[in-house]
């Protein structure tokens, strides 16, 4: 190949004080980028000027990536659970009460809870998803944190569950509930893990609804008692309905950047006020159901006030426009999954 020819220059215009001043400059210039080249960052040149440094996650950020406000989803289906199995005919160490297994009927619905979150964080932060979102940071997306050390996070918490999960099975030798224990944890990685993850499908509010409803509650009671009452399966259900309200309230708020992001959550298949009627619905059906309980225990009817917490983030789905009341509703909605499980909960006990 015929090499590109040269651009001929005359040196009699040529300063040789500019190409003095010229050969020094470049020599500077040259020397400034070689000592650049030994940036502490190890990138050749150094970190671009204009990038801004991302702090390293903080223990706050860590618990900030667990959700706290999603936890009553853990603690709300289990009190209801434990309650429904204390009224039937027990003794002391007979069927409807065992301490240690509601422990850890709690310690694996919690940590399923602090799991999926953790994975939802790493899967979403690397398929470029969090990108565009207009709430808190995550651990992934904001880069303060490695990929691997927030899926490892998320394992480890599968992990706690797993283990408590295997104590239950052994000393209630239900051993079938290893299926439905794997089952849970294989649905809350693939919520947005994988190569198809059914929460960009639409089909979130399902996984939630099944199994922090309707297993975290009927199955707490099954584990205690070896059956499921009348109580356990209409309080699944409430409780059920409260989570598939805070996983819409969140994606309502998520709307707009997950249609950039191609992420097809049921808020966006349905659309902005849809979504919005549908939350309010999946938030006071729980307290028809409660009506039932009144004709059954006395003071059921208390848990009515916990309305004071429900009626406001109904409001102000239905009528807000900024991520920030967004957020305030989901966490009235937290606490109305709360208030109303421990409520209810006593009720039902005593």
């Amino acid at each position: 190949m015929a090499s590109p020819k040269q651009q001929r220059i005359d040196p009699k215009t040529v300063s040789p004080k500019a190409g003095s001043k010229s050969s020094s400059a470049a020599g500077k210039n040259a020397n400034k980028n070689a000592g650049a080249g030994k940036n502490k960052s190890g990138r050749p040149g150094g970190r671009p000027p204009k990038a801004p440094k991302i702090a390293k996650a903080t223990a706050r950020d860590w618990i900030s990536g667990a959700r706290i406000q999603t936890l009553p989803l853990a603690f709300a289906p289990v009190a209801l659970g434990t309650a429904a199995a204390y009224v039937l005919p027990h003794e002391e160490d007979g069927a409807g009460w065992h301490w240690l297994r509601a422990l850890l009927c709690l310690v694996v619905a919690v940590s399923l809870q602090i799991g999926v979150n953790f994975a939802n964080d790493y899967s979403d932060g690397v398929r470029g998803t969090d990108d565009h979102r207009v709430g808190p940071r995550r651990l992934t997306a904001s880069g303060a944190a490695r990929p691997r050390t927030v899926i490892t996070v998320a394992f480890v918490w599968f992990g706690i569950a797993a283990v408590a999960g295997l104590i239950i099975v052994v000393r209630s030798e239900h051993w079938w509930l290893l299926a439905v224990g794997a089952a849970a944890i294989v649905a809350a990685y693939f919520y947005t893990g994988g190569k198809r993850p059914y929460g960009y499908l639409g089909l979130g509010e399902i996984f939630v609804f099944i199994f922090f409803g309707l297993v975290a509650t009927a199955g707490t009671t099954y584990v205690l008692a070896d059956t499921v009452n009348l109580e356990s399966w209409l309080a699944a259900v409430a409780v059920g309905l409260f989570a598939v309200a805070t996983l819409m309230v969140n994606n309502i708020r998520d709307i707009a950047q997950d249609k950039i992001a191609g992420k097809r959550t049921l808020a966006v298949r349905m659309g902005n006020l849809p979504s919005r009627i549908f939350y309010v619905v999946a938030m006071l059906v729980p307290f028809g159901i409660l009506g039932v309980y009144t004709l059954l225990y006395f003071n059921a009817y208390l848990v009515y006030f916990v309305l004071l917490a429900a009626l406001p983030a109904c409001v102000i789905v239905l009528t807000g426009k900024t991520p920030a009341e967004l957020i305030l509703a989901l966490k009235l909605t937290g606490l109305t999954a709360l208030l109303f499980g421990i409520g209810l909960a006593l009720a039902i006990a005593f």
